[in-house]
Order: C-alpha cells, then structure tokens, then sequence
C-alpha cells in the first residue's frame, strides 16, 4: 500500500481540530551570518512538543471516522510517537499501550504516563519492536507503529504542506531522518506544492541506516541502537514504505555528534526555543548543502520537536560551543 498527497490532504482535514497550526520563524542574524534565507517550520510548539502528534492523530482519527475504533491502540517508539498515541488515544477514549527501550528520554517517558496510557519498557529496541508484534495478534489491537503506516505517514506530511502554504516558492526543504515517515510526508507535500524545491534529510552519522540503505538500494539495518544524542533517530532501520520515498530525495547528509551538539546550543540561541537535537542537526547538513550554491538561497527547514530531558540539556551545555560563530564552508 503507497501513500499519495491526497492522503496528506486527507490528513490535513481530519487532524485540523486537534492540532497547532505551528509558526514559521527565522532568525535575521543567522541570515546575515550564512547569507542566505532559513525559514523554521517549528514543531516544538506541536502538541506534545513534536511533529509526532500529527500522524498518531491522522492514525486514530480515521479508524474513529470509518466507525472501527479498536479495543485498544499499541506503538513501538524512542519517545515522541509514544507520546502522540497517548495524546491522541486520550482524545478519541481509546486504551493505548506503548513499548519503549529502556534509557528512552525520561521527560517523554513520563509524558507518555502522564496522558494516561500504560507502558511497557525493554531492555533495548530490537526487544522493544519484537514485543509489540506480539501484543499485536491480541484481538481488538491496533498496532500504529511510528513511521511505517500509511496514515502516519500522511499526517507527517502535513507539516511541511502548512509551511508550504505559506511560504510559497523555496528553494530547498529539509528534515531529519528516524525512521523516515517525516520525510516522506515532506517529500509528497513538496513535490505537490513546491515541484522545483529540493528536498534532503539528516540523520546522525552514529545512525546512519538511512544513509546506507540508500547507498546500497536495500533496507539496512543496525545491529544495536545507536549511542547518539539525537534520541528521535535511533531507530535500527527505516521501514518498507518510507525506503521508496527516501530514494528519491534530492540530497542525504550525515552528521557527526560534534556538530549536533553545535547546532543544538545555537538553534536554542538564537531561536529561543527548546529545540530537540534530532532536530537541530539538521542545519548542518543546510550549511553543507549551501556550500555548493552559486547564489542566495531560501530553504524550509523541518524543526521537528522539542522534547528534551535534564539529562540530555545538560550533557548538549557541558561544553560550550557558541564562540565559533555559524557559517557556510567556503
């Protein structure tokens, strides 16, 4: 089953009464230091803090809509989807169970409780997805798993289509890259709204199973979960309807832990908002691909959540990076 933008446009109405309709912001001195335009789509200021909220909405929304609301509702997740089906579930009175590795971000973990749901934590990921397909054969069950899922996906795409919407005509779009399912969402929408813009995704360089499947032409797979900061990213490996849409992005960076540490503290600086390092990431691989441009460019950029703990604040500020002031390679 493929998704198209008719089901993001589906999505758009379906999710309209729940969600934010989320701000475009940019920072001027930024533009001033890289010379060109960057425009934040900003999903930290999404319901449950992250972009996650829109698919896991699209998801129960529709089995409410069709008249087939489930016993109850489970999800595999690092944190943020977690999150969203638990918000979601408590929205439309729908149980929801979510299985998370242990180590997942304690503020999302307690997020996740806190809207109701049960949970169910493993030791590592590859337990994690193993338990969920189990507690998926229970009859009633409806397993809405964080990326690969038409309706996820549709809900996700959703995001870069507001921005879209409003900006107008940009020259490139990014997004970080987990699982794929945001990426692919952004991929639809833009290539419906914007033909002409590239669109490129991110991924830590400790997590790179997207940057390898693509190389490659076949779903890898990692064989632990990586040790990056960016938590929304360690998924072990992208799913089989997200792959055919991450073929064909326009551009694929990965980023070492350094510079997502640099971009965590100045993204946070200068935007004054809590931005996820998963998301933040992402304008590396913007300067990078800006590097290779022979004029000024406008660029849409994902920031895909915002949800981080005091452990992970304070292991991104134990050294400082805000003396190197962000540029464009030469």
């Amino acid at each position: 089953m493929s998704v198209s933008i008719s089901d993001v446009q589906d999505a758009a109405r379906r999710i309209v009464p729940y969600v934010n309709k989320t701000p475009l912001v940019g920072s001027t001195r930024l533009n001033a230091w890289l010379g060109h335009e960057i425009i934040f789509k900003v999903e930290c200021l999404q319901k449950t803090g992250a972009f996650k909220a829109r698919g896991a909405c699209n998801a129960i929304a529709k089995l409410v809509e069709q008249g087939q609301p489930p016993a109850r509702v489970i999800a595999n997740s690092s944190g943020n989807h977690a999150q969203a089906i638990a918000w979601a579930s408590a929205i439309f009175n729908v149980p929801a169970t979510l299985y998370m590795p242990r180590g997942v971000s304690a503020v999302k973990a307690q997020a996740t409780a806190a809207y109701g749901a049960d949970t169910v934590i493993s030791e590592n990921r590859a337990q994690t997805d193993a338990a969920v397909e189990i507690a998926a054969d229970v009859p009633g069950t409806v397993w809405i798993p964080p990326y690969n899922h038409v309706d996820v996906i549709a809900g996700q795409g959703t995001a870069a289509m507001e921005a879209l919407e409003e900006t107008g005509r940009v020259d490139a779009v990014f997004a970080p890259c987990g699982g794929g399912g945001l990426l692919s969402g952004t991929l639809l929408a833009t290539r419906h709204l914007c033909a002409s813009a590239a669109v490129i995704g991110v991924e830590p360089a400790l997590a790179n199973d997207a940057a390898q499947s693509i190389r490659l032409g076949s779903i890898q797979s990692l064989a632990s979960s990586p040790d990056t900061i960016a938590d929304g990213a360690r998924t072990l490996a992208v799913g089989k309807l997200t792959f055919p849409f991450l073929q064909q992005l326009d551009g694929f960076y990965e980023v070492d832990e350094l510079r997502i540490f640099y971009w965590s503290q100045w993204l946070s600086h200068l935007l004054k908002l809590h931005v996820e390092p998963t998301s933040a990431m992402v304008m590396e691989g913007v300067v990078q691909w800006l590097s290779h441009q022979d004029r000024a460019q406008k660029v849409l950029v994902i920031l895909s959540g915002g949800n981080i703990d005091s452990a992970s604040n304070a292991k991104l500020w134990s050294q400082d990076h805000l003396f190197t002031l962000p540029q464009v390679p030469a």
